[in-house]
């Protein structure tokens, strides 16, 4: 079994969609290892983004990703990776394919509902920021 790491965004958190995203995910075959929900604060969203930090979007992405509470996810099954991101759909809402996480419930590409690695090795680092190992058993 594989392992990844995802994020229901704040914008789908307000707008009461983590249930269906929960159950979108559990229909896809996931098993949910461990589940937080947890407003993220200034310093652990930059840490977290750093990567996009020279980026021009990345003061936006933090204040977005700040603004509420996100429900942090460590998903297993086969090929976790992968598969978490085709369920999620293409990063801008209008060009994700129909009954996607984000072509559901994202409003743009800034606010596309979820998160998800984008390589078992990222995955491992994301999860690690996260999740302590024990939460993972």
């Amino acid at each position: 079994m594989d392992r990844t790491f995802a994020i229901i965004k704040p914008d789908a958190v307000a707008a009461g969609n983590s249930g269906n995203i929960l159950a979108l995910i559990e229909k896809s075959g996931f098993k949910v290892l461990a589940a937080r929900k947890q407003h993220l604060t200034r310093p652990i969203a930059e840490g977290f983004y750093a990567v996009h930090k020279e980026r021009g979007f990345f003061g936006e992405l933090i204040d977005f990703m700040t603004e509420g509470p996100v429900i942090l996810l460590a998903l297993e099954r086969e090929n976790a990776v992968a598969t978490w991101r085709e369920v999620m759909g293409a990063t801008d809402p209008a060009k994700a394919a129909e009954g996607t996480v984000r072509k559901l419930y994202g409003a743009n590409i800034g606010r596309n509902a979820s998160h998800g690695s984008d390589s078992d090795a990222n995955a491992a680092i994301e999860l690690a920021w996260f999740f302590r190992g024990y939460e993972l058993l």
